[in-house]
């Protein structure tokens, strides 16, 4: 299975803490593992705003992520204008465009935020 990542998810196993049993075991025995260019975008801005939970530099994270054989997926036109179709249940940018990532590429967003985990498609909570 491959799955997207989403922001939280990356950080928590970045720091090897916060994660849920059932979110370690998605991602021990996914076949692909992926990130997206708005993760690193998300950790740059909140970083750069002085947020203590995106406390690090987000090229040298992105740059981890690629080495750990993490896949990286772009942001294209097909994904930003997928947002526009998805309902209203969560407002953060970030996490609707990986939301419609999801769902335009056909991969499993996994993600413990349980907002997210209410739109329709390919979306794990663990």
């Amino acid at each position: 299975m491959k799955l997207l990542v989403d922001t939280h998810l990356l950080l928590w196993a970045a720091a090897g803490q916060g994660l849920s049993e059932a979110a370690l075991h998605r991602l021990e025995t996914a076949d692909t593992l992926m990130f997206s260019a708005a993760s690193i975008w998300e950790i740059g801005i909140k970083s750069g705003l002085g947020r203590a939970d995106f406390n690090l530099d987000a090229s040298v994270f992105r740059r981890e992520l690629l080495d750990n054989e993490y896949e990286e997926l772009a942001i294209t036109g097909a994904h930003a204008a997928a947002v526009s179709s998805l309902p209203d249940l969560h407002r953060d940018p970030f996490d609707r465009i990986l939301i419609a990532q999801a769902i335009v590429e056909g991969v499993t967003l996994v993600t413990a935020d349980r907002t997210i985990a209410g739109y329709p498609g390919p979306i794990l909570a663990v």
